[in-house]
């Protein structure tokens, strides 16, 4: 399968001084999913948790709410010049051998970068939301979600060797890591976190936090809104839609979470003075490679 990094030899400059050294870079493939045997779209990702991801991506999709709708993933050949497989490519069945609508054949090409491509309008994209969060109860105290981030950052195996990934991670409301995952794309890390929840039978994530090394983006907000999460919380800006978006929904936004300060956007309710949290436990499951 293929591996989250790869080597090269570079030329390092250091003040007036140049030498050969080996560097490790995040590997960065096209992954196709396919539904059914139907080829639904390409994107560009580090390979590993594939499987996650494809679930996750389908969750984002609005084609599948729980591990119930999704009944098998697995890996088709798709070959090398030299005959080996690639592993670049994932067939999800759906549950009653159930097709692809309409709707959903786009067979669009997306980047690492990319989320929306392909859609008409955001309003086609709010209409997935299958739970709604604005009734979620959860409320969490400051200090909790200042100790996140050192929470994901440790949890970033590959960034350390390569600096060059986005992660996500998921909380629960005790601010216990239960899962992360890093990739190239700051979507894909969000869709193998959710893909994650979604195939251990945890969705829709009432009473979580989802917590993005990134921006937030009105996608990500909208993931975050389609796994049934509360409140979304990022260490750096949001986007004025992403803003927009968590205001319709009742869902809390959380950026520029750095140290002991934060911006809330949308439903400070939830964010909530008191003691600081009790020492977290060890994550559910950090980290896997492949499906």
């Amino acid at each position: 399968m293929g591996r989250a990094t790869a080597r090269r030899r570079v030329v390092r400059l250091r003040g007036d001084t140049t030498g050969a050294r080996p560097d490790a870079l995040a590997a960065e493939e096209p992954l196709e999913i396919r539904v059914g045997g139907e080829p639904l779209t390409v994107t560009m990702r580090t390979p590993g948790d594939d499987f996650d991801l494809v679930a996750g991506f389908l969750v984002g999709e609005g084609l599948v709410h729980t591990g119930d709708t999704l009944a098998a993933l697995r890996y088709c050949a798709g070959t090398d010049e030299d005959g080996a497989n690639t592993y670049n490519v994932v067939d999800a069945t759906l549950r009653g051998g159930a097709a692809l609508p309409l709707s959903a054949h786009r067979n669009l090409l997306t980047t690492s970068a990319c989320g929306l491509c392909g859609r008409d309008t955001v309003e086609a994209v709010r209409t997935h939301v299958r739970w709604p969060v604005a009734a979620d109860p959860l409320r969490v105290a400051p200090r909790l979600l200042y100790g996140l981030p050192d929470q994901l950052r440790a949890a970033q195996r590959t960034f350390d060797s390569t600096g060059g990934l986005h992660a996500a991670g998921l909380f629960d409301a005790t601010g216990r890591l239960l899962c992360a995952r890093e990739d190239v794309g700051r979507h894909n890390a969000v869709d193998k976190v959710i893909g994650w929840a979604l195939r251990e039978g945890r969705l829709p994530l009432a009473g979580h936090l989802l917590l993005v090394s990134g921006r937030a983006s009105f996608e990500l907000t909208q993931k975050a809104a389609l796994a049934g999460v509360p409140l979304l919380a990022a260490v750096s800006a949001p986007s004025s839609l992403a803003a927009d978006l968590a205001e319709e929904l009742g869902l809390t936004l959380v950026g520029f979470l750095r140290g002991e300060s934060a911006n809330v956007y949308t439903r400070p309710d939830r964010v909530t003075a008191g003691p600081a949290p009790a020492p977290a436990g060890p994550p559910v499951h950090q980290h896997a490679h492949g499906g």
